[in-house]
């Protein structure tokens, strides 16, 4: 089962189980949410009107928390943790795998020494560990470990929930993907149509080149037959001194023999 459909699945259950709640009980289940080793989209509970409804009360901080979750960072965290409950080990963890999927939205290799920094690993040994066994294993990531660069490339990084106001300009970032794309197709259209002509134009040249070369071989060989039967000709009449050669004894008239008397 891919990614995907694991968090539609994870994603339906906690919506369900938060859609009737408030208080106390709603704080649990935020709190299992974003404690759950599978679960990487919160918008959609987010966006409850019971969640919303925290806004504003002692609980907000869970609100604030739980964007944390949908659209934050580790370092983004630390620079808020006095403003938000503490975290538990597995959701600190969580935090820092959102925050792999993040960098890996707009960079495609990740230096080592950039993502120690931001996840507060201390070496190259537990931070190539962490990105096999709490991404790469999980599924939310795929890529290549390169110690000889010490860098991290990304094939495949899940997408995590989109900022306010993001939407405009992915739409915009889409928008000008399509324009160039549309482009480049009829670029590509243009270079196939060129390519017909060229091809039609060598089929042409090549038939006029044989049909030429047809031509050359009738005209050669019906030289070269007239030349044969000439030369037949003059062995049949001619001796090389171009003296004719008679038969003399088959031409010479014999004489009639008389009875003797």
């Amino acid at each position: 089962m891919d990614i995907e459909q694991k968090q539609e699945e994870h994603i339906n259950h906690f919506v369900n189980q938060a859609s009737n709640l408030d208080g106390p009980s709603l704080v649990t289940v935020i709190n299992d949410a974003i404690s759950h080793p599978s679960l990487f989209a919160f918008s959609e509970i987010l966006s409850l009107p019971n969640v919303t409804q925290l806004q504003g009360t002692e609980y907000s901080r869970y609100i604030d928390l739980l964007q944390m979750f949908a659209y934050g960072t580790w370092s983004e965290y630390k620079s808020n943790a006095s403003n938000l409950p503490p975290l538990a080990p597995d959701q600190a963890l969580k935090l820092k795998q959102l925050t792999v999927l993040t960098l890996a939205e707009t960079n495609k290799v990740l230096p080592y020494d950039g993502l120690m920094q931001e996840l507060d690993v201390l070496n190259v040994r537990e931070l190539e560990d962490f990105l096999i066994n709490e991404c790469m294993y999980v599924g939310i990531v795929r890529g290549k470990l390169d110690q000889l660069r010490r860098c991290f490339q990304v094939q495949f990084a899940a997408g995590r929930d989109l900022r306010p106001g993001q939407l405009g300009s992915m739409i915009h970032t889409l928008s000008n993907w399509l324009s160039t794309s549309d482009n480049l197709l009829i670029t590509i259209q243009d270079k196939i149509k060129w390519a017909d002509r060229m091809s039609e134009q060598d089929k042409k040249h090549k038939k006029e080149a044989e049909e030429k070369l047809e031509e050359a071989k009738k005209t050669l060989s019906l030289k070269g037959g007239i030349d044969l039967r000439g030369h037949e000709d003059e062995e049949m009449f001619s001796e090389p001194g171009g003296v004719m050669d008679y038969d003399v004894e088959r031409i010479r008239p014999k004489r009639r023999r008389h009875p003797m008397g």
